[in-house]
């Protein structure tokens, strides 16, 4: 039987001929032609003056508080729907984060549920583009600027995904991204910070690399880490960069077909896109609702049974033991969890495939 995995990279572009020229050059640590080149190419994507490449996406949300100086008794609100490294990112600065439940027609962060859990802590707001969906930054950058809040978008899930017309990433005072094996640009690990500040991004450059004095070798004059991106990761990005037109598209078309197919069920609640937003669908998510008459893990267990792959959503960060202590009333970010299926997205899928995924849906649901 055929396996449709949840992911596949597609790196049949130039990946393998930048990185050899890495090899064949010796310059495969963090020096090299293709950081800088990937930096500046990504940072074109975005809209922004800066683009800071780093390991991985969980040391861009690390790097981005270090930089804004959010350590112990500060607060940051977020959803609680999200992957964990966006709380733990907090806590590893010593700050707290503090839960706003989602919306439940975008998935992401309710901003008219934030003011109320605003305190004299409060030092920022962490929107996370859920599953590629932009969160409603107007009324959450308003917020914002009203209480003199920082905005630092977890935009992990979501390159290339629009608000209004401006791209993820440019939408708060600084963004993180994630480049890890199943994102739309992959590295295999990787990730990304980016900022219109000089100032945020010069903090940041100094700190993902030891302190380091960048006109005094080996002068350390605080103590810095290591969150630097190698060259040959860089290379894989700038070949996927090159592509990258190519995949957003092929996968916002995977997601037509989806919606074509599964939205009219009555028993299934389809990926939202707001009419303000232009959704990336780094994965194709379904609900199932309540009078579905198979719940969330049995319907994957059937659909794997046919060689289909699936992820059920993340736990609620409230659920999960080093949180447990944050419990409160999150309905909407539990019910979505409970009843939600990340379906087969990665660029390669073909239309068949698609077809045959959702022609099991609709009759094992129905």
């Amino acid at each position: 039987m055929k396996l449709i995995p949840v992911y596949m990279p597609d790196v049949s572009g130039n990946e393998l001929e930048y990185v050899t020229d890495c090899i064949q050059s010796g310059w495969i640590s963090s020096l090299g032609k293709y950081v800088s080149r990937f930096e500046g190419e990504f940072a074109s994507i975005c809209g922004v003056k800066h683009a800071i490449a780093l390991a991985n996406g969980t040391v861009a949300l690390h790097l981005a508080l270090l930089s804004l100086d959010i350590g112990p008794g500060d607060e940051v609100i977020m959803p609680p729907l999200t992957f964990v490294a966006t709380a733990n990112a907090v806590k590893y600065v010593g700050a707290n984060p503090v839960f706003v439940d989602v919306d439940p027609t975008t998935w992401t962060i309710d901003p008219e549920k934030i003011e109320s859990k605003i305190s004299s802590n409060t030092r920022a707001i962490m929107p996370v583009h859920l599953f590629g969906h932009p969160v409603d930054m107007d009324p959450l950058n308003g917020i914002a600027d009203k209480h003199d809040l920082i905005v630092i978008e977890d935009a992990a899930e979501a390159h290339g995904a629009k608000y209004k017309g401006k791209t993820t990433g440019s939408l708060g005072d600084v963004a993180c991204f994630s480049f890890y094996g199943n994102k739309a640009i992959t590295t295999g690990e990787g990730g990304m910070l980016t900022t219109d500040s000089d100032q945020i991004a010069e903090r940041a450059r100094f700190l993902k690399d030891h302190g380091m004095d960048k006109d005094r070798h080996y002068w350390h004059s605080e103590v810095g880490y290591n969150f630097r991106m190698t060259n040959l990761q860089a290379a894989v990005g700038v070949a996927q960069i090159e592509r990258f037109p190519e995949i957003y598209t092929r996968k916002r078309y995977i997601a037509g077909i989806y919606k074509e197919r599964l939205m009219e069920l009555p028993t299934i609640e389809v990926q939202p896109e707001a009419s303000w937003a232009e959704n990336s669908y780094w994965m194709n998510s379904i609900i199932l609702k309540e009078n579905c008459p198979l719940d969330r893990d049995t319907l994957r267990e059937k659909l794997s049974q046919h060689g289909i792959d699936t992820r059920p959503f993340f736990y609620p960060l409230h659920f999960l033991p080093p949180y447990k202590e944050l419990e409160g009333k999150y309905p909407v970010s539990e019910r979505l969890a409970a009843g939600g299926i990340n379906l087969p997205s990665y660029p390669g899928l073909a239309d068949d495939d698609i077809n045959r995924i959702c022609d099991l849906i609709i009759e094992l649901t129905n």
